[in-house]
């Protein structure tokens, strides 16, 4: 396993994290979870990833660590919890953090990060939507001064609403997930520019897409998914094509490129097992990926440079969908 520094906070951190989402009820028995937990720690994972909306992942956590005394850092955020939740009452989202605290088994959180700051109708937080002011910041500091927790973080999805609080200059660390991957390269354009001009670390979550990128759909590429617009669609099968020239595994190509990236400290796997785990390290371990490749893949990204409009969030392969929601 090779480290990187993790931005301005200074922090030597695996090339490959674990995201805390799949070692829940949403992804494994606990018995399960606890060993992909422990066989990543065993492989040099550093970094475990995890946040109160993901089911019951701070305690399977705070268990399977339990008595470890192997170093590692958890970030974990705020958001959802108690509810109902109000995102402006600074009072709750501080009991949300003694709750975390207690899950973990922890008496420290080495990075807390705010959960979907970009997304106002998911989470209300800020007073002021021009300025990024609003309890939660307040809070962080003071949980920083108290010594609670050591550094600052925002986890969002968006492509270019987060730079613009990032550019407030008062967090750390950036996790950013579903925008920069294989065929998804949004980020590049604005998110991990303004992390270099702060000096922020960053996490990247769902390297794999959500499954969309883990294995190859060539049947519903080819003759389903009547929701893959076309230049997606076109876009699958020339990755499909270069796959079997290279003769590399589509999720090790995605989460080699991940780590090609010097910008990107720290890759999240959404390893749900301890198999998954060692799979997902023996990809990275063969190291970035080489020039030409990463050109030819590039090629293949700028066949769709945004998002096509309607293009479902998660792509629904191998499971039904009816379409787009309510226009908004």
């Amino acid at each position: 396993m090779r480290y990187r520094t993790l931005g301005r906070t200074g922090l030597q951190v695996s090339e490959l994290g674990l995201g805390g989402l799949f070692v829940s009820r949403f992804g494994s028995e606990r018995e399960q979870a606890s060993a992909a937990i422990h066989r990543a720690l065993e492989l040099g994972v550093n970094w475990i990833d995890t946040a109160p909306g993901y089911h019951d992942s701070e305690e399977v956590l705070g268990l399977a660590l339990a008595g470890v005394d192997q170093p590692y850092y958890v970030s974990t955020k705020l958001g959802g919890r108690p509810q109902p939740f109000d995102p402006r009452d600074k009072a709750a989202l501080r009991r949300s953090v003694e709750e975390s605290l207690r899950l973990l088994r922890r008496d420290h959180i080495d990075v807390l990060i705010v959960h979907e700051p970009d997304r106002p109708g998911q989470y209300d937080w800020w007073d002021d939507w021009e300025s990024f002011h609003g309890p939660v910041r307040e809070l962080l500091e003071e949980l920083k001064q108290e010594g609670t927790i050591s550094f600052s973080g925002l986890g969002g999805t968006t492509a270019y609403e987060m730079p613009r609080i990032m550019a407030t200059g008062a967090y750390d660390v950036v996790l950013t997930a579903f925008n920069y991957s294989l065929l998804w390269r949004e980020a590049a354009i604005a998110v991990l520019p303004e992390a270099e001009r702060q000096g922020m670390g960053v996490l990247l979550g769902s390297p794999l897409q959500q499954g969309a990128l883990a294995r190859r759909y060539d049947d519903e590429v080819e003759h389903g998914a009547p929701w893959l617009s076309p230049p997606r669609r076109e876009q699958y099968r020339r990755l499909y094509r270069l796959l079997d020239e290279v003769e590399i595994p589509i999720a090790e190509l995605a989460l080699r490129f991940a780590v090609s990236d010097p910008r990107v400290s720290c890759v999240l796997m959404g390893a749900r097992s301890a198999a998954e785990v060692e799979a997902n390290v023996a990809a990275v371990e063969q190291g970035p990926l080489p020039p030409d490749l990463l050109a030819r893949l590039q090629e293949i990204a700028d066949g769709v440079p945004f998002r096509p409009f309607q293009e479902p969030f998660g792509l629904p392969f191998g499971r039904p969908y009816k379409g787009p929601g309510k226009a908004g």
